[in-house]
């Protein structure tokens, strides 16, 4: 089972989205994600028992990123 985040930047203009993507990837490079985890640049898959650490990243952007949660039993990759 994986926790599916989606997520997208928002922000009133270019020199705030800069800074809020500048800061919101910062701070997702320092979490403890293994390298294995699929992530692209709006979606990361994490196992069930790092959810509460991300719900807690999720919420200090929360003005700034709208976040969707999905509960998947698996993830393929359909073609390459």
């Amino acid at each position: 089972m994986y926790i599916l985040y989606i997520y997208d930047l928002k922000a009133k203009n270019k020199i705030s989205f800069n800074r809020t993507k500048r800061l919101f990837y910062y701070h997702m490079n320092n979490l403890p994600l293994k390298k294995e985890l699929w992530k692209t640049k709006s979606a990361l898959a994490v196992t069930p028992k790092m959810e509460k650490m991300m719900d807690v990243f999720f919420k200090r952007f929360r003005r700034s990123v709208i976040v969707y949660k999905v509960v998947a039993e698996t993830i393929e990759l359909l073609e390459s």
